[in-house]
């Protein structure tokens, strides 16, 4: 909590303070008037492309922060749309650390852990193998996250459909999609992946690049995979 009560950056949530008598157990974070990115997604009030877009930036530089920036790095573990708030103009802030874990800087050792974290659906292969864990589990989760944003897909959400093998059928079938098309996705197999209540309102280039990160991202071999700075690049660079 010292180490999280310190932590400031716009696309994390600001912790007010918290409470440890006996069995209570409280936390108290800013107020985010539009509640989690998951209610969004399934809710009423729909996302439209603009939105997501930024959404999608905006977690990718808090998480970043947390891996790249703090004094001591901070491995989240639990990315997923309901640990991302959004305030009054829908920015997100990165929230819930109860799983996170901290490193040192100057470590060169992966991280140990007692017991998996995570939630199913949004875990890296790493937790399900018994294998290293690094700041690559976040990267995972977060592209998870982004082709779950991008395709409104849900079956991430229903209690029969959240194990790995599930995961990797999604990941698959948008990659399958992406893959047919080859460097020409054109907007027909676009629509095919994009939730369908933003139509025809989205920016072709930032779509297409936002996938091809998002694919980086979930690739089964971590050192595939881009670091969250580097997410942020990508996804600023005009020129993908």
């Amino acid at each position: 909590m010292s180490t999280i009560g310190r932590i400031n950056h716009r696309n994390l949530i600001e912790t007010y303070g918290y409470c440890v008598e006996g069995k209570h157990r409280i936390l108290v974070y800013e107020y985010m008037e539009n509640g989690s990115l998951a209610e969004n997604l399934l809710g009423a009030n729909q996302l439209d492309w603009r939105k997501r877009f930024e959404i999608a930036i905006g977690v990718a530089k808090g998480l970043a922060y947390l891996h790249e920036e703090c004094l001591e790095w901070v491995l989240h573990c639990d990315v997923k749309p309901h640990n991302i708030l959004l305030d009054a103009d829908y920015n997100p802030k990165v929230a819930d650390f109860g799983l996170s874990k901290l490193f040192h800087q100057d470590s060169t050792q992966d991280s140990a852990f007692s017991r998996i974290r995570g939630t199913r659906g949004y875990m890296a292969p790493e937790w399900v193998f018994n294998l290293p864990i690094t700041s690559k589990v976040d990267v995972y989760s977060y592209g998870m996250v982004v082709l779950e944003m991008i395709t409104r897909e849900n079956r991430l959400t229903r209690d029969q459909a959240t194990d790995y093998s599930e995961q990797k059928r999604l990941v698959s079938w948008i990659r399958e999609k992406v893959h047919e098309a080859s460097e020409s996705l054109v907007e027909t197999q676009i629509m095919e992946i994009l939730d369908p209540v933003m139509e025809e309102e989205f920016e072709k280039i930032e779509m297409k690049n936002l996938l091809r990160v998002a694919l980086q991202c979930v690739e089964e071999d971590k050192d595939a995979r881009p670091t969250m700075s580097e997410v942020v690049k990508m996804l600023l660079d005009k020129d993908c």
